[in-house]
């Protein structure tokens, strides 16, 4: 099942990821991750890497008409004025992805918000929301609420994982999460069950032959009833837009009189396209894991090959530096990759045994190297996987990292993240690609990245058949009249190339786009430590200390 991933995040990769020791690493200091290891929508039949995979060609004419704009009356009082009750939280579900309750200072409620925000007065929605107060003693500020990407990740169970990296802004904000609509617990989409969904790892994501074709397109067939079946009268309604109206609601019902917003990797675009709708009511907004808004699900797909191939050289020449000769990706460059390519081959037909029965595809191959690319903490446990394969024939650890990615348990269950990723990216995004298209499209992708353009090109049927048709080309953000927002690019950025940060800058508008630049590795950057850009998001959510547009970090 490729996951069409617009903006995944690695937060969970690199804690559950960091045990074993191999012969290529990188400075802590450098490392860290922004957002949720969350996996994006599956389009159709094999694990791959990154965002929405797309050819250049020029979509099919099964592209359905886009959706006008809806008119938006105001919410009832019996929405913007309900109060929260707080709670002690319970351990996450598994829509959530499972684990221990957080304990103090965690606390849960649920907020009600419309299904349809066309029509408010009818079908609600409950939405999980998760806060830790703030500790003072400073005065208080307000509420920042984070989204930490996917889309399809929960806020539940990654706010607490990743609170020790905001613990200087929770001594003036309330720190606050959430389940967007049609993730975990807030109205989660679900598709196939968890026998299914393994099954998906049989079926090629990057077919070769006219049967593994149609073998691709009814597997994407079968996930795409699955989630009609399951979760029909949701699907309409869990686009990128009604989750920003969702958020203004969420403000107004904390008591806030102006967004504080942090968006990691897809929660930039939500943050994005909540600026248009609400200019007047940001506060401070910081992006960071830029998605980029001016490009269609083709030319992100694209970008995000030619990113983790970037990402994957990185990783060689730092193995190589390292290790000698023992890297398994030898002196990297061109010779890595075709070491790595050389082993996907072998593993088109002949997988590899792993711990725990299961065999390793080379779809959960490509996968589980992407998956590791995220955060440099996570490059070791790539280099332990890589050597594993290539010299030990098994796969336990890059089927591991697969695992981490897709948001599989010990126990062979799944959370709603990919679910949830298919159905939000397919309510938001317009264009439907056919085969031809991918096939047409396959010789450029192949030079962006010998390693991940197949499967990112393949994964852009996901949305084929989809039963709702997409809002967009792209997202709206353009927000004039509003606050300064900080958007953070690290030009190392595998998932959301480090161009995305930029073009996100320059269409929120002049004086409204407040770029900033870290040179590093990795998804994302705040996470990262880095303390030059620490100071700078810092003394702009906590002093209102705007940064000069175009500050560099390294």
């Amino acid at each position: 099942m490729h996951p069409v991933v617009r903006a995944a995040g690695a937060l969970g990769l690199a804690a559950a990821l960091l045990a074993p020791t191999a012969s290529c690493g990188s400075d802590a200091s450098d490392a860290g991750s922004s957002g949720p290891a969350s996996p994006a929508s599956p389009p159709a039949s094999s694990p791959a890497p990154t965002t929405a995979t797309t050819p250049p060609a020029a979509a099919s004419g099964s592209t359905p008409p886009a959706t006008p704009p809806a008119t938006v009356p105001p919410l009832p009082a019996a929405l913007t004025g309900q109060q929260l009750t707080w709670q002690t939280c319970p351990a996450p579900s598994v829509a959530e992805g499972s684990g221990p309750a957080p304990g103090t200072p965690w606390e849960c409620a649920t907020l009600k918000a419309p299904l349809d925000h066309t029509a408010p007065d009818g079908r609600t929605v409950d939405l999980a929301l998760i806060r830790a107060k703030a500790t003072g003693p400073q005065p208080r500020i307000g509420s920042l609420i984070y989204n930490f990407g996917g889309p399809g990740g929960s806020g539940i169970t990654t706010l607490p994982a990743a609170a020790k990296d905001y613990a200087d802004l929770n001594t003036r904000y309330d720190l606050v999460s959430f389940d967007p609509r049609g993730v975990g617990n807030s109205a989660g989409v679900t598709c196939l069950d968890d026998r299914a969904t393994d099954a998906l790892a049989g079926v090629d994501g990057t077919p070769d032959t006219d049967d593994e074709v149609t073998a691709l397109d009814a597997s994407n067939a079968r996930y795409t009833t699955a989630c009609e079946q399951n979760s029909g009268p949701v699907l309409p309604f869990v686009d990128t837009v009604s989750a920003a109206r969702d958020l203004d609601l969420l403000r107004q019902v904390l008591g806030d009189p102006k967004t504080h917003y942090f968006g990691l990797s897809y929660g930039t675009e939500l943050g994005g396209v909540y600026a248009h709708l609400y200019p007047q009511n940001v506060g401070h907004l910081v992006m960071d894991a830029v998605v980029d808004p001016t490009k269609d699900p083709a030319q992100s797909s694209l970008g995000q090959a030619k990113g983790f191939q970037l990402a994957l050289e990185n990783f060689m020449k730092a193995c190589a530096a390292q290790a000698g000769t023992s890297c398994p990706t030898g002196g990297g460059g061109a010779e890595g990759t075709g070491r790595i390519t050389g082993l996907l081959r072998s593993l088109d037909g002949a997988p590899l045994p792993t711990d725990d029965g299961r065999r390793l595809t080379q779809d959960l191959a490509v996968t589980g190297i992407a998956a590791a690319l995220y955060s440099q903490q996570t490059w070791n446990a790539l280099a332990v996987g890589l050597q594993e394969a290539m010299q030990g024939g098994t796969g336990t650890t890059l089927l591991a990292l697969a695992d981490a990615y897709l948001g599989r348990d010990a126990q062979g269950r799944y959370n709603n993240s990919a679910a949830a990723n298919r159905a939000i990216s397919c309510a938001d995004d317009k264009q439907r690609y056919s085969d031809a298209d991918v096939r047409s499209g396959l010789p450029e992708f192949r030079r962006a990245s010998p390693v991940f353009g197949e499967f990112t090109a393949w994964g852009l049927i996901g949305c084929t058949g989809w039963p709702v048709p997409g809002r967009s080309d792209h997202p709206e953000v353009s927000a004039p009249g509003s606050a300064p927002i900080l958007v953070v690019g690290n030009t190392g950025d595998p998932a959301t190339p480090y161009e995305g940060a930029r073009a996100m800058a320059r269409e929120l508008g002049a004086g409204v786009g407040i770029g900033i630049t870290l040179e590093g590795q990795g998804h994302g950057g705040y996470d990262t430590g880095n303390p030059c850009l620490k100071r700078a998001v810092d003394g702009y959510l906590l002093a209102d200390e705007v940064p000069a547009d175009g500050t560099v970090c390294r």
